[in-house]
């Protein structure tokens, strides 16, 4: 069996007037992210981790924002394409863990929905889905609110 290990990270900034998509749940907030398509920072952060376990490159490369195909993509879509990709490599995912950064809102009601999507697209059961979140205490552009950043670690086998 080999196994592999791969890591994303995303950031976006936060805007009034957008709607904030994290791990492809829609979180009521004041700000959104700013960025093509829904601006999900964890998915996109589990994409490139996958990608790059996978040796794959990252999601700039197979979804790039000079593509008007992915002007309004939907998070969700993109990850279940990397998924296929992983698929058709003949990779099968073990787990993900990530942690997403920003001081608003409280993200632990949104956990098990976020948590219940993600493994639906991966195919894996919750257990194998990790999401974590934590503030920047106020410092940097996580704390001043002017933007969200997630980090995702993936384990793929075949």
């Amino acid at each position: 069996m080999t196994v592999r290990v791969g890591t994303g990270t995303d950031i976006h900034r936060l805007v009034e007037g957008r709607a904030l998509w994290l791990g492809g749940v829609r979180i009521d907030h004041v700000k959104g992210g700013l960025g093509r398509g829904d601006a999900d920072v964890l998915l996109h952060a589990i994409c490139d981790a996958l990608l790059g376990a996978a040796g794959l490159g990252d999601i700039g490369h197979h979804f790039p924002d000079t593509d008007q195909r992915w002007k309004d993509a939907d998070s969700k879509d993109l990850l279940r394409r990397v998924v296929g990709s992983l698929k058709e490599q003949g990779w099968s995912i073990g787990n993900v863990d990530s942690t997403l950064l920003l001081e608003r809102p409280k993200i632990k009601p949104h956990l098990p929905a976020m948590r219940t999507t993600i493994a639906r697209i991966l195919g894996v059961e919750e257990a194998a889905v990790s999401i974590k979140a934590t503030t920047n205490e106020g410092m940097g552009y996580v704390g001043r609110e002017e933007g969200v950043c997630a980090h995702a670690v993936a384990l793929i086998q075949r």
